[in-house]
């Protein structure tokens, strides 16, 4: 059964912009692994980021670390959960997690599914 579904599109340059403008922000919003990837993967996992928060129906207080997106065999991209999110999503019975994402033409987008 679906929980949640969450979409979220973001501008690779932009993105770029505000980590060159403010440079604490990486560490605020990427983990250490996902740290070192190129503009277009930073700006899709950004959007798997925010994807996730409304698939959880956006609940305040969830921080960009607690979702990371994890490259699995193969490269398929997988999320791991942790913190105030992992505690949600096993309120609302969150049993998988299914995601997609894609950039092309400076835009990044990353699709969420919450499974129970």
């Amino acid at each position: 059964m679906i929980l949640g579904i969450g979409v979220d599109v973001v501008d690779v340059a932009r993105l770029m912009a505000a980590l060159e403008r403010t440079p604490e922000l990486r560490t605020r919003l990427f983990t250490d692994a996902e740290r070192p990837l190129p503009p277009a993967s930073l700006a899709a996992r950004f959007a798997a980021k925010e994807a996730v928060a409304k698939a959880l129906g956006a609940p305040p207080g969830l921080g960009h670390l607690e979702a990371e997106v994890l490259s699995a065999e193969g490269g398929r991209p997988e999320l791991r959960i942790t913190g105030k999110a992992a505690d949600v999503a096993y309120g609302l019975g969150v049993k998988r997690w299914h995601l997609s994402l894609s950039h092309d033409a400076g835009i990044a987008l990353a699709y969420v599914i919450a499974e129970g």
